[in-house]
């Protein structure tokens, strides 16, 4: 599967943003898939995941309430909407993919978009 990461911009603390990440290839539904974020000088650090069929998520503590993870198999995206984003939430985020369980570890996903890059303004 190969994917695509877009949505990306730049906003002020307290805004909204959401991410798109666009799945070609077969089996989509098939891929659990992942949202990690990787600051200037900082290792990538897990945000969210959801399972194949969607029902179950998987967030840090760190964006718990503020964002939301989601998909739709019928139209290969995951989506991840991005509320009351914080300056600290400045990254780039990358979607990935794994035929596996969800999972916080990054190196654990064999598929990885492009990456976005988020910045948000004090």
């Amino acid at each position: 599967v190969q994917l695509q990461a877009s949505g990306g911009g730049l906003v002020k603390a307290g805004d909204s943003l959401r991410l798109s990440c666009a799945a070609s290839g077969d089996g989509f539904r098939n891929y659990a898939m992942g949202w990690f974020r990787q600051a200037p000088g900082k290792d990538r650090e897990f945000v969210t995941a959801i399972e194949q069929s969607g029902f179950k998520t998987h967030y840090a503590d760190s964006v718990k309430g503020r964002f939301t993870i989601s998909r739709d198999n019928t139209k290969n995206s995951v989506w991840l909407q991005m509320d009351a984003l914080k300056p600290e939430d400045t990254a780039v985020y990358y979607c990935a993919a794994d035929l596996g369980p969800p999972s916080p570890y990054a190196n654990y996903y064999q598929h990885w978009g492009q990456g976005t890059q988020v910045t948000v303004s004090s």
